[in-house]
């Protein structure tokens, strides 16, 4: 057979890229190193679309939660994963979790169905010159075919460990304890007032129980592939430079130099600074927070910031090896490498988390190269749809200079100021479903 569509990689995006085109009758090669003798360090099966390390695919509540909603929008799309995930389903309340071993044999099964589609075991080390791939080899991408990334989108680009800072809802933060400034009151980049940065002011006290509680808090280990992974200073953990004294935060990330605080008129012992982190301004991160406190005790530590107690937060913090493009940069918003465009990238090498997350970026570019193929012009989901939301972020809604691993989460939605709080969550998925369904119907008339 000759191949419209090459792709590589036979993990969730891989495996739904490859649903999507073969089910329109094209005519795909797809390629996994699994079955050659060879696996990543995280697998422990040749089995596509492998689950790691969850078997949950978290809430599958489609009214509150973004997740959710994002199930709901791949079912109305036709989405292999989630319907081999509901015939492999097992209990778990509200949540969507499955018999990992039924799932990948369900999506097996279906593939092997698809009289269009080749499932070769095979290692790609280079990424193809010529005809229309989508790469999709996930977060412990072999170390030849990332060299070969590397080489075509800049070494600088593809990250390998994958340092974590915390997100915080913008609307959670106390405006009345924080506020905002640039250090030394430094013009904006992009133009205007000198107000770059959200700071929550620290006094001594305070300080030290923040560093005590650091010192004190229950870390997670690294996998056994990641120990002799060493730190570099742009991803220090930040109870690692803690334990190297207990005024090192206060010249590093929380120094306060250059920082009058408004409400007295001095800079306060220290500070934390948070950095817009989306372009809808709904999202902040937490600068050189990145962390290997366990997800509980960073919620109860970082509560004890003043003007964080009631933040909520988009993401938590971690360190661990990974493998992703800095994709704001690079693809354009088709998820087409810019200096390659016949090459796309899916799933969590574009910097998705989560296995949800991951799946629904393959069954994009699937769509995408699909109607490629068909001479038809690709419109993107609404921006106000789960999957329009993460696709937009991916592709240069986030900030590149500051680009990490993000899940699905209402922070990357056009907001909702008018609607009560207790109501938004709903008003999001309301205003999801019905532009989605909008959205469909005029792909299936184009």
């Amino acid at each position: 057979m000759t191949y419209d569509v090459h792709i590589i990689g036979g993990g969730l995006a891989g495996s739904e890229a490859a649903w999507q085109l073969a089910r329109r009758g094209i005519r795909v090669r797809l390629s996994e190193m699994r079955g050659t003798g060879e696996r990543s360090p995280a697998h422990q099966t040749d089995a596509l679309a492998e689950l790691v390390c969850s078997n949950s695919f978290r809430s599958d509540d489609d009214e509150k939660n973004a997740v959710g909603l994002l199930h709901h929008e791949m079912r109305q799309c036709g989405s292999l994963v989630m319907a081999a995930a509901a015939r492999a389903q097992v209990p778990a309340g509200s949540a969507l979790a499955v018999d990992r071993d039924v799932f990948s044999a369900e999506v097996e099964a279906a593939l092997a169905a698809l009289p269009s589609l080749d499932v070769v075991r095979e290692r790609i080390d280079q990424l193809p010159v010529a005809g229309l791939t989508i790469v999709a080899t996930g977060p412990l991408t072999a170390q030849a075919l990332a060299g070969s990334i590397g080489a075509a989108t800049g070494a600088e680009s593809l990250a390998f460990f994958d340092a974590i800072a915390p997100i915080v809802y913008r609307e959670t933060i106390d405006m009345d304890v924080c506020w905002m400034a640039s250090r030394w009151d430094k013009p904006s980049k992009l133009g205007g007032e000198a107000r770059d940065y959200i700071n929550c002011p620290m006094d001594k006290e305070q300080y030290l129980a923040f560093h005590a509680g650091l010192m004190a808090g229950e870390k997670t280990a690294f996998k056994e592939w990641e120990a002799n992974t060493p730190y570099f200073d742009g991803c220090m953990p930040i109870e690692v430079m803690a334990e190297r004294g207990v005024e090192t935060l206060r010249f590093g990330p929380m120094k306060p130099v250059g920082l009058d605080n408004p409400r007295t008129g001095r800079w306060p012992y220290a500070v934390v600074q948070l950095r817009q982190d989306n372009k809808l301004g709904t999202l902040w991160n937490m600068v050189g927070f990145q962390t290997k406190l366990k997800h509980a005790e960073q919620v109860r530590l970082f509560r004890t910031i003043p003007g964080l107690e009631q933040a909520e937060f988009a993401r938590l913090g971690g360190l661990h090896r990974n493998t992703f493009l800095n994709s704001p940069e690079l693809l354009d918003r088709q998820l087409r490498l810019k200096s390659a465009p016949h090459v796309r990238f899916a799933g969590q090498i574009t910097g998705c988390e989560g296995y949800v997350e991951s799946a629904a970026v393959g069954l994009m570019a699937g769509m995408m190269t699909a109607r490629d193929i068909a001479g038809r012009e690709w419109r993107a989901p609404p921006r106000t749809t789960a999957l329009g939301a993460l696709l937009a972020h991916i592709t240069g809604d986030a900030e590149a200079d500051s680009y990490q691993p993000m899940n699905v989460n209402f922070g990357l939605f056009p907001p909702l100021p008018e609607v009560k709080k207790k109501q938004r969550k709903e008003a999001y998925t309301a205003r999801a479903k019905q532009d989605l369904g909008a959205w469909l119907g005029e792909a299936a008339s184009a």
